[in-house]
């Protein structure tokens, strides 16, 4: 998921957005500034387009401990950035694990 604030005011709630021309134009209501915004999808370390869409799973718990997989959605890695994850997923071809187990929070 990508964050996006205005670059002036900092606020994430007052925004709009429409296509145009293959970017999207934003405009900040508390402010006033608008910009254009690259939709492409980057590295979050490196901030290269040169990335790959993966699919990862989603967990919910089902009962006591167990897992169940409640969705998949796709992430994008870098190839530099990311590569034994990417490495590993191409080699299961299998959707990635998700970043946080619910199971482990609880204590």
């Amino acid at each position: 998921m990508t964050d996006i604030s205005c670059p002036t005011c900092r606020t994430d709630e007052h925004l709009t957005g429409e296509p145009n021309e293959g970017l999207i134009r934003l405009t900040c209501s508390a402010c006033g500034l608008t910009w254009d915004r690259d939709p492409s999808p980057r590295c979050r370390r490196c901030d290269s387009t040169d990335v790959v869409a993966v699919p990862q799973a989603a967990w919910d718990k089902a009962r006591g401990s167990q897992l169940s997989v409640s969705y998949i959605t796709v992430v994008h890695l870098c190839p530099h950035c990311d590569t034994d994850l990417l490495r590993r997923q191409r080699q299961t071809n299998s959707p990635l694990p998700p970043d946080v187990n619910p199971a482990a929070s609880e204590g």
